[in-house]
């Protein structure tokens, strides 16, 4: 592993689903004083700024071709001063950083792949090297949705030396986490390793996020869990239906490999108020029902997902923030281990995961249009027959309704005699999660 692994999925926030490409520092300052007073005490630790921060035209909903990049002499991206003044000077993150760290919290940015298109008609040369962007440049393996950059020919021998520039100024500015785009699709294996070999050697720990995860096969695991800290498995995620109920066939693939030595990502949680000024749709709160908020935490941290809320934070409702403050849910994603799918016969999904202790959690979804009344077999979630001890739901606290079933029948559908009914009731596009602690 060359980039820093992390013990726990990390969590966080990121300006994209509020701001897109526009966020200030002003926005990123307020929503890590909120972080820090109201989330760091449950782990949310890592404040990210998204996509073109070194754009002085940056506009919502959308790029803007041969945008004026700021840069230095070398080519490397800096803060527009514009919307991040303590950049003046050539600052850069440097001030931000202190400011974020001061508060308890992680610095976060988000870069693209490769060299910018501007360094490169400008030929500048590359620090610490004696080539030049146009000689480095691979302009046949450019973003296909971003203008601003093209990629980095590898085969030149001498090429990585503008990564190593670029890590070394992160470094320099106290960056904690980077998330790097245009990594996944189409799968950029050079690239990746370059990136992550620049991070070990900058000399600073670095957690490194690779997006943007369409179409990422699991024969790609290994190389991942080798040079990445955390991998997206989707497109950008937001606030439908149909994006959050994709993720459950996704991580029923994905989540079985998740641990210390990496983990796969369903991108960022588009809760409380977004759309700002994003690239996509208008300001709003969520469109998600309640219960589809609820479906989306769960399988989130039963997956052990990191954990990266995109809602502008103080402006968001308090429903939303009491979601992100659920310790006994929050739990699951870093206590549970072998989390799988073990169930899916529309409209019910059922998953579990254990823990080393002994407890076991179990997520039912219901991804059918009506509410579902059923009884689960006590078996078919890896639990006894019999004596189950305490079975919890973590979202409402209550204790789960359990029977112990002796003869078959319509009245516990499913459930084998000699083992117990777990019943549930899941309303449409809903979840419940449950937490089995023994007897004992």
């Amino acid at each position: 592993m060359t980039v820093s692994t992390a013990a726990v999925p990390p969590r966080g926030w990121n300006s994209w689903d509020s701001y897109g490409t526009t966020v200030t520092e002003e926005e990123v300052l307020k929503n890590a004083r909120f972080l820090a007073e109201h989330l760091l005490p449950h782990g949310w630790d890592t404040v990210v700024v998204d996509i073109d921060w070194a754009d002085p035209s940056a506009r919502s909903h959308g790029y803007n071709a041969d945008a004026p990049l700021v840069m230095d002499g070398h080519g490397r991206l800096q803060p527009d001063p514009g919307r991040f003044p303590s950049a003046a000077g050539g600052a850069g993150f440097g001030p931000l950083a202190e400011q974020i760290h001061a508060l308890g919290l992680r610095l976060g940015i988000h870069v693209m792949r490769g060299i910018p298109r501007r360094a490169v008609a400008a030929d500048l040369p590359v620090a610490g090297s004696a080539l030049t962007a146009a000689q480095i440049a691979d302009p046949t393996n450019a973003c296909e949705w971003n203008p601003d950059m093209v990629g980095i020919d590898h085969s030149v021998p001498g090429a990585g030396a503008y990564y190593d520039s670029v890590l070394a100024q992160y470094a320099a500015w106290g960056v904690d986490f980077l998330k790097v785009d245009d990594m996944l699709w189409p799968y950029q294996a050079s690239e990746i390793e370059a990136f992550a070999g620049a991070i070990a050697r900058s000399g600073r720990p670095m957690q490194l996020s690779l997006s943007p995860g369409r179409d990422l096969s699991l024969t790609r695991l290994p190389h991942l869990r080798e040079h990445a800290t955390m991998w997206r498995i989707c497109d950008d995620l937001w606030d439908s239906w149909e994006d959050v109920e994709a993720n459950l066939a996704r991580f029923a693939r994905w989540a079985p490999h998740a641990g210390p030595d990496g983990w796969p990502d369903g991108d960022m949680l588009p809760l409380g108020r977004i759309g700002l000024r994003a690239e996509r749709g208008e300001p709003r709160d969520d469109l998600l029902t309640p219960e589809e908020r609820r479906t989306l935490l769960t399988l989130w941290v039963i997956a052990r997902s990191p954990l990266m809320v995109g809602g502008d934070l103080p402006t968001s409702d308090p429903a939303t923030i009491a979601l992100l403050s659920n310790a006994e849910v929050l739990a699951v994603q870093t206590e549970a281990t072998a989390s799988r799918e073990v169930f899916r016969e529309d409209p019910l999904v059922l998953w579990t995961a254990d823990a080393a202790d002994g407890r076991t959690w179990i997520a039912a979804f219901n991804v059918g249009e009506e509410e579902l009344e059923v009884s689960i077999d006590s078996q078919d979630v890896g639990l006894p027959r019999r004596g189950l001890g305490e079975v919890t739901e973590l979202w409402s606290g209550e204790p789960a309704p359990l029977r112990e079933v002796a003869v078959q029948s319509d009245d516990a559908r499913g459930v084998a005699p000699g083992s117990t009914a777990i019943d549930v009731r899941i309303p449409r596009h809903g979840a419940v999660l449950l937490r089995h602690v023994p007897r004992g």
